[in-house]
């Protein structure tokens, strides 16, 4: 980056905007396979925010991808600059006062990682969506699994490509044994609890 980039600080704080809102902004990171339920728990739950008067929204990792992302391939490089794109774009929203929803496979521990380390301790948190690998490609909703497996898609996480499960996520949701609607519960009593929202 050029030296003759500055960053200009807003007239507005993040601590301003919260207190107009009246909640925490931060990055609810949801990660995990395909099929495991990210996008449907993260758009779940931003319905229930905004029913509650929350500023929230989700990103999406196949939206994402017909935009700002639409340059990238799904090799391990494309991938982490993905994830890097995303994290900046997250911090934005914390910046702004906002809840910010990410529904990412994002493979990698170190991605995570180096998203964490973007914003203030407290404002990344790490939601493993668990759901074993036989039954998201039971579920499959896009065919993406079929396809991997008939090598029609290469690098396809879980499949050819490997997913590193979180170590120490703060909130764990597993579609297997919960709806969406009991997911998106839990992690309501979550958050409340931890004065989030």
């Amino acid at each position: 980056m050029s030296s003759n980039i500055v960053w200009h600080e807003a007239s507005i704080t993040k601590t301003e905007r919260r207190t107009q809102n009246k909640h925490h902004s931060f990055i609810l990171w949801f990660t995990g396979l395909s099929a495991s339920g990210k996008s449907s728990v993260a758009n779940a739950f931003a319905r229930t925010l905004f029913e509650r008067g929350n500023q929230a929204f989700v990103l999406d990792g196949d939206n994402v991808r017909h935009g700002l992302n639409n340059d990238l391939g799904f090799d391990e490089v494309s991938r982490k600059e993905n994830i890097r794109r995303i994290g900046e774009v997250s911090k934005l929203f914390v910046e702004s006062g906002q809840i910010v929803l990410t529904a990412f496979i994002s493979p990698y521990r170190q991605d995570r990682q180096v998203v964490r380390q973007l914003v203030e301790e407290g404002e990344f948190l790490e939601v493993y969506v668990k759901c074993s690998v036989e039954t998201c490609e039971q579920r499959d909703p896009k065919g993406l699994y079929k396809k991997a497996r008939n090598a029609e898609i290469a690098n396809f996480t879980g499949i050819s490509a490997p997913y590193e499960e979180p170590e120490h996520p703060e909130f764990i949701l597993d579609t297997e044994r919960y709806s969406i609607e009991e997911c998106v519960e839990q992690l309501t009593t979550f958050l409340t609890d931890k004065g989030y929202i």
